[in-house]
């Protein structure tokens, strides 16, 4: 069916036929009378393929996301829908129940289920229509998560392994039947698609776990063993990539930049957006827009899910990339997905750049990400001490960790602290300014981290990666001691700051700060105005 419909949207593309006659004129100077005869006898041809498969198209089917060894959410509605022949009764049955809906004028159908418990059952969920029936097996109910983003989220847990042993211990301990991933890598597309090739969903062991995403995989392993639920993983990252084809088109308004974006991209202005204060630099067209929504998350945004993970960034801070109104774009993925999926508090967890920058801007960019977790349902992983040269840091293992923390203490309400120390407010007392913290209820402290090993306290350590501004807004290394929940800052080169700053460097090394909970405080900026301007492209 996937190839009926790419071959009819070929058809429906005159350019096709013109690329052929002049490769055909090139290579065997054939006459044009003859061309002209070829040209109807494909179209007759072509003609008769589109009648059979327009009527292949009418026969019962389910969407692509929808395969043996899935996982459906739990505890929501369950919306299942597919295309037929129009007027026809389609019946779905799963568990033990029964829905029935017509075949619209469009050809499609959709019925909704009721909300289900948990489920480590493996079950048959069967549509049926008066000349077909359509089965798929292993399905469970449980957790559904989306994952994306770019090359450390795509990043598969045997690359991991290729550097770290604990990885290579983990995939052959990989039995794990209640963990199940769906990988989509549909390519861009300038319109929306309707539907994506259907695809078994594959359960996790130790032949197939080493293809998992590395962070999607730690993610969902800490939920499962928390959770005790099947746990499903819908990827649909793709490495190299900036924010914007991600964004769904709607969510590209509320902010010049945004509409600006949209503007050029659908002139296919690749420049244009280049050269835009704050735009980006999009090697082709499918980094426009809304391109890689249309074909990996557009066909899918009635499956229902509990919430997404996101990580990237990369390509949108690197060497005469502008990462300035990134904050605003990610506001705009989030409540774009939103919208898209029907759940306006869909929890978004998103994981902020490491160290290992590649570019000047990548610090600034790291403040964007931390200026944009101020929507609800929304949390940040800090990876600021996760310390590596690579631009791919190998340790998804404490990201996965720290993600799967925001998840269980938001949407499954456990008690634990989901973050490290993120900047509150200052207050600023003649030389000195003190900072404080949220989640830095159960105190702060000087810690180290060695690889993959727990934070360390060291009680006679000194705090570094504190700067303090001037009037003149020069920023000046600075003394920073821990008073309970905050930590007082001074420096005897200022003697009435305006604005303090943390770990704002390229790639900082040893940044020591944490809770007692044993997680990082983020990179911040009290006054974000005072950055220095991202290098970018100046012609």
């Amino acid at each position: 069916m996937v190839a009926s419909v790419d071959l009819e949207t070929r058809i429906l593309q005159p350019q096709h036929f013109e690329q052929t006659t002049n490769v055909s004129r090139k290579k065997n100077r054939m006459p044009l009378s003859k061309v002209f005869s070829s040209m109807v006898a494909s179209v007759l041809a072509l003609s008769m393929l589109s009648a059979t498969q327009l009527a292949a198209a009418a026969e019962l089917r389910l969407a692509g996301v929808f395969g043996d060894h899935m996982v459906l959410q739990r505890e929501k509605p369950i919306t299942i829908w597919g295309w037929g022949e129009v007027g026809t009764e389609v019946r779905v049955t799963f568990a033990d129940q029964t829905s029935r809906a017509k075949v619209d004028a469009g050809g499609r159908w959709q019925v909704v289920l009721n909300p289900m418990a948990s489920s480590h059952e493996a079950r048959e969920l069967v549509c049926s229509s008066s000349d077909k029936q359509i089965t798929v097996r292993d399905v469970v109910v449980g957790e559904v998560w989306l994952a994306s983003g770019q090359s450390n989220m795509a990043m598969t847990l045997k690359s991991v392994a290729d550097r770290l042993t604990q990885a290579q211990d983990d995939i052959r301990a990989a039995d794990h039947s209640s963990l199940r991933f769906r990988r989509i890598d549909e390519p861009a597309s300038r319109e929306t698609v309707a539907d994506i090739p259907p695809k078994s969903w594959t359960v996790c062991s130790p032949t197939h776990a080493g293809s998992f995403s590395a962070a999607a995989f730690y993610f969902a392993s800490k939920l499962q063993r928390e959770l005790d639920v099947p746990v499903g993983i819908i990827d649909s990252s793709r490495g190299g990539t900036p924010i914007e084809p991600f964004i769904p088109r709607e969510a590209f308004q509320g902010h010049p930049t945004l509409e600006q974006e949209l503007a050029l991209g659908d002139r296919e202005d690749l420049l244009g957006i280049w050269k835009l204060a704050g735009g980006v630099r999009a090697r082709d067209a499918n980094w426009l827009p809304g391109r890689l929504f249309h074909s990996r998350l557009a066909p899918m945004k009635q499956f229902a899910v509990r919430g997404a993970i996101w990580y990237q960034g990369e390509s949108n801070c690197g060497i005469e990339e502008d990462p300035r109104d990134y904050q605003h774009k990610m506001r705009g993925l989030i409540q774009g997905w939103r919208d898209a999926f029907g759940n306006r508090s869909m929890p978004v967890y998103f994981v902020q750049l490491p160290g290992s920058g590649a570019s000047p801007n990548w610090p600034y960019l790291r403040e964007q990400q931390r200026l944009s977790c101020n929507l609800p349902h929304t949390g940040m992983v800090v990876t600021i001490d996760l310390l590596d040269g690579d631009i791919h840091p190998p340790n998804k293992i404490d990201v996965g960790d720290r993600l799967a923390r925001w998840a269980l203490a938001g949407p499954y309400e456990k008690k634990l602290t989901p973050s490290g120390p993120l900047f509150d407010r200052v207050e600023i007392d003649d030389s000195q300014v003190i900072v404080h913290f949220q989640y830095a209820e159960s105190g702060l402290m000087f810690a180290e981290k060695q690889g993959l090993d727990a934070p360390v306290e060291k009680r006679d350590g000194k705090l570094s990666h504190f700067e303090l501004a001037d009037a003149e807004g020069v920023w000046h290394p600075a003394d920073a001691t821990i008073v309970k929940r905050s930590v007082a800052v001074q420096s005897k080169a200022v003697h009435r700051p305006v604005a303090l700053r943390y770990g704002y460097e390229l790639s900082p090394q040893h940044c020591h700060l944490y809770n007692r909970d044993g997680l990082p405080a983020a990179p911040f900026c009290s006054n974000p105005k005072l950055l220095t301007e991202p290098v970018i492209r100046t012609e």
